[in-house]
């Protein structure tokens, strides 16, 4: 059985898109459609003491339209990093296991690599360490598939050679009007996947923040609360 599952980059990932990863034998980074401004592979929210709010990265728009997301550069001319890394210290920095990961979160968000999706990835890789994932990963736009939404997730999927597509809930509606991957002979499955509460500073439990919101308040715990979040279909 090889299960493989296809999601785009995104910014400083919420924890569903890390029990996703380590859910499967392969992960896909889909960076080879059509980037979306204000989306998620820009943007992402953590927990302040006046509810969630947004971290952006500004990407450089003129002359630029209809990029693919690995065509797309940030506009380091901003100094987004470090407003970025300040309000992360402001409000996580009382938290129990800030200190055992803001280094290396830090690091990598001051990362000065032009490339968006090479951004991304690299604090992918480095949460991903953190929580011991060890799922393969490949970029999309390495592999030969072409095709758009269904027919280019299945024919990623033959490419490597899947056996399962497993799939978020939220692709549901245009993957269950095709017959791309009855076609291609390979069972969709969907990621089912209930927010865990953990402690969080600031009062009230807010889910669907990034993922260093609950590695800064639970630590190597994190691992092990992700894999309670997902549901087994027995």
């Amino acid at each position: 059985m090889t299960r493989v599952a296809i999601m785009q980059p995104t910014y400083l990932p919420w924890s569903g898109y890390f029990g996703l990863m380590n859910d499967v034998d392969i992960f896909i980074y889909l960076d080879s459609v059509q980037f979306s401004r204000r989306s998620w592979q820009q943007r992402n929210q953590i927990k302040t003491s006046n509810g969630p709010n947004w971290l952006s990265i500004p990407v450089l728009k003129k002359g630029k339209r209809d990029q693919l997301i690995h065509e797309v550069q940030i506009d380091h001319s901003a100094s987004f990093s470090e407003s970025h890394v300040r309000s992360m210290v402001l409000n996580y920095k009382k938290s129990i296991f800030f200190d055992d990961y803001s280094d290396g979160i830090f690091s990598r968000i001051r990362n000065t690599n032009s490339s968006l999706c090479e951004y991304n990835i690299e604090i992918i890789k480095y949460i991903s360490d953190i929580l011991e994932i060890k799922t393969k990963t490949i970029r999309s736009s390495e592999l030969n598939s072409s095709g758009k939404k269904a027919d280019l997730l299945a024919a990623i999927c033959q490419e490597v050679g899947a056996t399962e597509y497993i799939s978020v809930p939220g692709s549901s509606d245009y993957l269950d009007k095709s017959d791309a991957f009855i076609d291609a002979g390979i069972p969709v499955s969907y990621f089912n996947y209930i927010h865990p509460e953990y402690p969080q500073l600031f009062g009230e439990f807010l889910p669907y923040m990034s993922v260093i919101d609950m590695l800064f308040n639970c630590g190597s715990r994190s691992s092990t609360i992700i894999q309670n979040g997902i549901i087994r279909n027995k």
